[in-house]
């Protein structure tokens, strides 16, 4: 099985990066089937909270990812990035209930606020969470079907730190707007 996943890395990441996206577009589009859902509103209205520190801990991971890594300690790179993935699913799948159920949130500031600082942080949130799902699925697969010698003569290396960077970046503009959502408004 590992040996058809090697030959076919970039066919699974379009395949899983469809999936994925189909789950995303499809919840917040109001198109995922919810009536099957446990609903709990203690629990909804705890969700921005875990995800927001979610995303704490997943900026240390990456980033003690990447350290180790430039260290040429693999095993604490690889367990970081794992790590780091996890939380990622986590955090998409407590979103994914929750917009289901509720739907987007609403921006409760000032419309200025909304139109000029929290509609392009989410913007651009946004599109390097969407932009970083086939670089991870990539970098993963790469990593999960190559032993670590030879990861260094794919673009696993290259990939990786723009995957990595991406979704710094991403993980920490999804905390702006959770200051602005739940914080700050």
């Amino acid at each position: 099985m590992q040996l058809q996943v090697r030959e076919h890395v970039p066919a699974l990441t379009g395949v899983l990066t469809v999936v994925s996206l189909a789950l995303v577009f499809g919840a917040v589009l109001g198109y995922l089937p919810t009536g099957a859902l446990p609903r709990s509103a203690a629990f909804l209205d705890l969700i921005p909270h875990v995800n927001a520190v979610i995303s704490a801990v997943a900026i240390v991971l990456i980033g003690s990812g990447w350290y180790w890594i430039r260290r040429g300690r693999v095993d604490r790179h690889r367990a970081a990035m794992l790590a780091g993935f996890a939380l990622f699913a986590t955090f998409l799948a407590l979103y994914l209930y929750r917009v289901s159920i509720e739907g987007p949130s609403e921006f409760p500031g000032p419309a200025a606020v909304e139109t000029y600082l929290y509609l392009p942080v989410l913007a651009i949130h946004v599109t390097l969470a969407i932009v970083c799902i086939p670089l991870l699925y990539y970098v993963l697969l790469l990593a999960a079907t190559r032993p670590w010698p030879e990861l260094s003569a794919t673009n696993h290396p290259r990939v990786g730190r723009i995957a990595a960077a991406l979704w710094l970046v991403s993980f920490a503009l999804g905390i702006v707007v959770y200051l602005l959502l739940y914080a700050v408004y």
